[in-house]
């Protein structure tokens, strides 16, 4: 076995049994020291730091030029220290937690943390997690700080410790773990590759009801990097930067009338595959457009209204009640409400004209549950059917307090849908382009109808990717490769 250092800034660092190692300063192995005679050592760096150009950085950079097998490597302590490069580990580490979590019983406060050392922890209700983070950031000593946001519990940080400071369990802790790791032949982790291409992935981590959850974003991420794609993670303070990426992805509702469709435009304009694009926001963001396109060319939807102020008064003699009157922009049952008398469709017709001119009623067609077909670049990909919540006549549920109730789903794999579903869907996503798009259709003794096209469809995690898994990723991913390559030749 090759002989092991172990590198500290002071000898009075080291407070372990030593048997088997070499232990000498950091300063005098920078300086060519040689401690070790025969076949190249391996370096275990244990300085109280890891800032940039300290001893601890160059001691790594050095033994990676003198070929000696090093943790952590410089490349591991530059990633510690800069926050951007290590989005993807860390949503890596975020899908660990998220399934660790799942099974903890006992729940910790909403804030804590995990110390790990050399991918051991004293609590083993967080081993899976320890080996993660030391897979992910080979460094000796790790904290991971963990808290709770929107009702999830999400990665915060990934530090550092010096072990010198380590005291009693800890101390102990370090002790074993180290002795165990020298005894272990050491796995050199495998290098990420240098990305062909970068997509900046919009999304806004405050959303209340984003179209794809933290732990589906990751899933993008690890979907990219198996493609070669670094898939990174901006938000609206990032328009300036925009054009430095390859690709655009917006995992953030979006409205014209905000930076959604400002990032879009932009992309489009520098040449850059984007999803969802400009035409798809514009075509599918406002209902009557919708409506209009849908009715001329054919697609069985439920009987839809286009009216103003005038026109309203005519409802009565051209729909049965109850109906639903909708706002041109509404989203995730916004702006969506069920009338049952004329008198509540001139109240409720009243107070929605007070934001647009034009307001849409439509015939109130209930199901028990809508059928959702995602549809991406003209093909079938996922089919859901998703539930009406309790009590309640639409799948979202908006509530005075602010809450929000939804029902149930289900999903399908595509072969396993009814044929007219697929087909209606695919014919109407046709007409808005060929992005990403989720179609919302209503199946009754009468047919299929398509309620509506959204541009930018919910891809959450456990739920749209329940049948495919990984697959629905690498396949949105693929999309965008297939499309820069095609742009590039």
């Amino acid at each position: 076995m090759s002989p092991i250092i172990v590198l500290v800034d002071h000898l009075k660092d080291f407070t372990w049994d030593a048997a088997g190692l070499t232990v000498m300063r950091t300063r005098d192995y920078i300086a060519g020291a040689e401690p070790v005679a025969g076949r190249s050592p391996r370096v275990i760096n244990l300085s109280r730091t890891f800032r940039f150009l300290n001893y601890g950085y160059y001691a790594s950079l050095l033994a990676e030029v003198r070929n000696h097998r090093v943790i952590p490597s410089a490349q591991t302590i530059l990633e510690l220290n800069q926050r951007g490069s290590w989005l993807v580990p860390i949503q890596e580490l975020m899908l660990t937690l998220q399934r660790t979590m799942a099974q903890v019983r006992d729940t910790p406060e909403k804030a804590f943390s995990v110390l790990v050392c050399f991918g051991r922890t004293d609590d083993r209700r967080f081993g899976a997690l320890a080996r993660k983070a030391f897979d992910l950031f080979r460094c000796p000593v790790l904290r991971i700080r963990i808290g709770f946001e929107a009702g999830r519990w999400t990665v915060k940080g990934v530090v550092p410790v010096n072990p010198a400071s380590l005291k009693g369990e800890a101390h102990a802790l370090f002790g074993t773990a180290l002795a165990a790791h020298t005894r272990l032949g050491w796995r050199t982790p495998k290098k990420r590759k240098h990305p062909r291409y970068t997509v900046a992935m919009l999304h806004n981590p405050h959303e209340a009801l984003p179209p794809s959850d933290p732990e589906a974003l990751a899933r993008f991420q690890a979907a990219g990097e198996e493609l070669g794609v670094e898939v990174e993670l901006i938000q609206k303070r990032d328009f300036s930067k925009l054009a430095e990426y390859d690709a655009l992805f917006i995992r953030e509702t979006t409205a014209i009338d905000d930076h959604t469709y400002r990032f879009a435009v932009k992309a489009a304009q520098e040449g850059m595959p984007v999803i969802d694009d400009p035409d798809s926001i514009l075509r599918c963001s406002n209902k009557v457009y919708l409506a209009e396109r849908l009715q001329r060319k054919k697609v069985p939807t439920p009987k839809t209204l286009v009216l103003d102020r005038k026109r309203i008064k005519t409802v009565a003699e051209q729909m049965a009640f109850p109906l639903v009157l909708k706002v041109p922009d509404g989203s995730f049952s916004r702006g969506m409400h069920k009338v049952a008398t004329p008198d509540e469709l001139k109240a409720r017709s009243r107070e929605l004209f007070e934001d647009s001119d034009i307001i849409l009623a439509q015939e109130f067609m209930y199901t028990d549950y809508d059928w959702r077909v995602g549809v991406l670049a003209g093909q079938p990909l996922f089919v859901c059917q998703y539930q009406m919540a309790k009590n309640h006549w639409q799948i979202y549920h908006h509530i005075e307090n602010g809450d929000v109730e939804s029902g149930d789903f289900a999903t399908f794999a595509v072969e396993d849908a009814p044929r007219p579903v697929i087909e209606t869907a695919l014919k109407a996503a046709a007409l808005m382009g060929d992005g990403l798009y989720g179609v919302d259709l209503k199946q009754n003794d009468r047919g299929v109808f398509v309620v509506e096209v959204n541009d930018n469809p919910n891809v959450d995690s456990d739920i749209e990717d329940k049948v495919l898994g990984m697959e629905l990723y690498r396949r949105i991913m693929q999309t965008f490769v297939q499309r820069l390559e095609k742009a590039r030749a």
